[in-house]
């Protein structure tokens, strides 16, 4: 989450802090001048008054008479972000703007207020519309986009707007809207509930109002709720009829406009109905309370449903959280002032202090500190930053003050791309989910055909009345068949697993390539960079008999200073280390694919290879078997000649990280085979794969080569995912079932690749690995719920039961199951977020 950083509130303050926001200190005594807002130590000469039971503080004899004079004016006030009414004795957030002040609920809503006042002081209540253009998609049928609002023609569901969400939209009007209906059908069902239900738990009220009434009351409470509370259900109903794609909806609005019509013409005109309809009592039963209660239920459902969905974006808002809404901004004279995170540009100094997070990507130009960067890698362990270091957005600074440059703002930054990433990979759609479309298609009119099949069957054999226990039958399949928690199976599974994902540092591109990466037995991997931390290290000097150590180690280094190749940055490091002090070099010379050479102190310095040596007339012998040792260890020899004489060697190596050896181990243990594919020598890479218990290995491989193992490699039936950085491995990448980008920091979104890790280790694929199984699984979970709970339903209600238990399942306990079965396939699905991606 985004952090706010409370200044310390002092005691008695003599003036208000003017355009200074202030966090109260109320856990210390301190409190708010209700009348001025400033905050107040109470002691014994500070005025006070007490009203309603509450005891007052003011910072002033003259703010107490106000307060005197006018009480209600001053004990609480609106914040104007969210409009929630704040006690402004006790807030704990407080801000001065043009003079005025203004009390807030959090400090989210303070942060938002800081970043644009205007915004909220030109009385615009409603959340801002969304931007001109933005195209809307249904969250079940992400192939549906449309240019504006409206229902989904396949499943009849709210279509979103697709995008990124900017974290200001206020809340979803489906939801509110739902709310209102639920609140209305609710209340009016439970009288209904009463009047019909009463007798059979001793509450005579049919007999209190007459028959006659009873039924016209039912009427009177139950229209509302199916003429009114009901039209989107009957609405989306008429166009998946239209659109030819049946889908729940169609079979809730047959069932409850079945029951309603039937209802209605009973109690309008029951002299037109047969003796199969009367009951023993000569009477035509209604059922108001069922097709209202239904309604009542469905909506609980509906409700819950959006609300779960609500929670599955919560991954993305809490990464737009990450970053603040204003920087600390330095300008050419030094003066510092918060500004809006939207006026910060390419080039700009700010300042991030402890405790706050950073603002866009950069790099440190000042200062030391560490940076918590879990919320971006997955990583909890804080990384050291020191002048020249790169910094994210949205990542925590836990200790010391830092200046930095700004290089990538808005759009650009990796936070930004990683919201984008998440929010589009929330809404694609997984090949598993295919068997559930197809069963969804045939579902729909397979149940109207068994809905139909129990109504004769009750009809012509049923007992007495036998037509009204006809349409309770065909009633009770519609509703209980219907197949949301079918669709919702999937979409919430991948909405939730997807930022969850996020949330430690894997980026999945789509859901396919979620699904496949659960099924591959097979991980080729690069070795630098990947296992290896990419940046060769000084690992050994030895010196030949009559040479110093760290005299050889600073010709070394001392030739080697002025070069740009990785081993002779090596060599120089080291000799840093060690704190050894170079030399500068004369008459230097390098000698493609061989080494260096060149004066030093008047002293005539070599550094290369044996053939180096032999060009020179140097004899290797007496270190050759160290040099063999060391190059069996995957380490770089090189030899160093002093005024012609053999001088010692110098070993660079590109080291292991640290974490790869646990995550090839937890790689085999989750059933994968590693293999190892790179572009250095046998011998180097060997010494790494034995060294780590990697399966195989492949070395000296070009880009292409590495696609073409992999295209053997799936050709022999091996499901292949392959790691790389993203950039000479794209081909393979591209070639792979799963391809996965091993970012860096700041290389974050790869074409090629399905999944990005935003840490470049393997630690981000075993994370990868357990997020995807998890998933598939989840979604399995989900799938055969949904199926059994069809099953096994659809025949109860039609009644299947009766002649064994005469039980026959009543409409509204099937309304009531059928939410049941979406509430509990979306809490299966929820069960993501807390999944332990460590």
């Amino acid at each position: 989450m985004s952090q706010h950083k409370k200044k310390s509130p002092g005691t008695k303050q003599a003036a208000c802090c003017g355009g200074q926001a202030q966090a109260s200190g109320a856990n210390k005594g301190i409190v708010r001048d209700p009348v001025c807002g400033m905050l107040v130590e109470p002691a014994a000469d500070t005025p006070t008054i007490e009203h309603d039971g509450h005891v007052y503080h003011f910072c002033s004899q003259r703010c107490r008479d106000t307060f005197e004079g006018a009480p209600e004016d001053h004990i609480s006030a609106t914040d104007p972000v969210c409009g929630m009414d704040v006690d402004r004795a006790r807030a704990e957030y407080f801000h001065r703007h043009d003079g005025n002040g203004y009390y807030f609920c959090s400090a989210r809503c303070l942060e938002k207020f800081q970043a644009a006042p205007q915004t909220y002081l030109d009385g615009r209540a409603e959340p801002a519309p969304m931007p001109k253009g933005t195209l809307y998609t249904c969250p079940m049928h992400p192939e549906i986009v449309r240019e504006g609002p409206g229902s989904c023609p396949k499943c009849g569901m709210a279509l979103e707007p697709m995008g990124v969400p900017t974290g200001e939209e206020g809340p979803n009007p489906e939801l509110v809207d739902f709310t209102r209906r639920l609140w209305v059908s609710g209340a009016l069902s439970v009288p209904l509930l009463i009047i019909a239900m009463g007798p059979m738990v001793g509450l005579p009220v049919r007999e209190w109002l007459g028959s006659r009434l009873a039924v016209w009351t039912e009427l009177v409470l139950a229209t509302p709720v199916v003429l009114w509370a009901a039209v989107p259900f009957f609405v989306r109903g008429y166009q998946s009829i239209v659109n030819r794609s049946p889908n729940m909806w169609t079979l809730i609005s047959i069932g409850v406009g079945t029951a309603y019509l039937y209802s209605v013409v009973a109690t309008l005109f029951p002299d037109l109905f047969p003796h199969q309809f009367r009951s023993h009592g000569g009477a035509v039963p209604v059922y108001f309370e069922a097709a209202a209660v239904i309604v009542a239920l469905i909506f609980v459902g509906q409700v819950l449903e959006l609300r779960a969905r609500e929670r599955t974006g919560s991954a993305i808002r809490a990464l737009l959280d990450l970053a603040p809404k204003t920087a600390r901004r330095i300008d050419v004279d030094g003066n510092e002032e918060d500004v809006s995170l939207e006026v910060v540009v390419e080039g700009d100094r700010l300042r991030v202090r402890p405790g706050d997070s950073v603002p866009v990507d950069g790099s440190v130009l000042k200062g030391r500190s560490s940076i918590d960067e879990s919320m971006i890698t997955g990583e909890a362990v804080p990384v050291e930053k020191v002048e020249g270091d790169q910094v994210t957005a949205g990542t925590l600074n836990r200790s010391g003050t830092l200046v930095i440059e700004a290089h990538r703002v808005g759009a650009d930054t990796v936070l930004s791309r990683i919201v984008e990433m998440v929010a589009k990979a929330q809404r694609s759609r997984a090949p598993i989910q295919g068997l559930a479309d197809r069963v969804s298609f045939y579902f729909v009119p397979a149940v109207v055909l068994v809905a139909a099949v129990a109504f004769v069957v009750w009809a012509l054999f049923g007992p007495p009345p036998s037509m009204v226990y006809a349409i309770l039958a065909a009633v009770s399949v519609l509703i209980i068949a219907c197949p949301c928690a079918l669709g919702l199976a999937t979409p919430m599974s991948i909405m939730t697993a997807t930022g969850r994902g996020a949330q430690a540092g894997v980026l999945i591109k789509d859901a396919e390539a979620l699904e496949r990466f659960a099924a591959v037995d097979t991980l080729i991997v690069d070795k630098t960079g990947t296992l290896t931390e990419g940046r060769p290290k000084l690992t050994d000097v030895i010196a030949a008999d009559g040479f110093d150590e760290d005299d050889i180690l600073r010709l070394a280094a001392s030739v080697e200073k002025g070069s740009e190749h990785p081993l002779a940055e090596a060599i120089v490091e080291g000799a840093r280390r060690r704190e050894l002090s170079l030399a500068d070099t004369t008459d230097f010379d390098a000698v493609t694919g061989k080494g260096v050479h060149g004066a030093v102190d008047g002293r005539k310095v070599a550094l290369g290879n044996r053939a180096m040596m032999e060009d020179l007339g140097i004899g290797t012998a007496a270190l050759e078997a160290r040099a063999d040792d060391l190059r069996a260890d995957g380490k770089t020899a090189m030899f160093v000649a002093v005024d012609e004489r053999l001088g010692g060697i110098v070993a660079v190596a590109d080291p292991i990280k640290e974490t790869t050896p646990a995550a090839i181990r937890a790689l085999h243990e989750s059933g994968l085979t590693v293999i190892m594919a790179t572009g250095d020598n046998e011998r180097t890479a060997s010494a790494v794969a034995r060294t780590l218990g990697i399966d195989d290995i492949r070395a000296g491989l070009l880009p292409e080569q590495k696609q073409a193992l992999i295209e053997e490699l799936r050709a022999g039936g091996a499901k292949v995912a392959m790691a790389g950085d993203g950039v000479n491995d794209a081909p393979a990448l591209a070639a792979a079932d799963v391809g996965i980008a091993m970012g860096t920091g700041a290389d974050v979104a790869v074409e090629s690749a399905g999944i990005t890790l935003v840490k470049g280790d393997l630690n981000g694929i075993v994370r990868a690995r357990k997020l995807a199984r998890a998933t598939i699984r989840n979604i399995r979970e989900n799938l055969f719920f949904a199926f059994v709970y069809n099953a096994l339903g659809v025949p109860v209600a039609a009644g299947i039961l009766y002649p064994l238990l005469g039980m026959l399942l009543s409409p509204m306990i099937a309304a009531a199951a059928m939410s049941l079965s979406s509430v509990s396939v979306i809490g299966n699905a929820l069960r993501l977020r807390s999944l332990d991606l460590k």
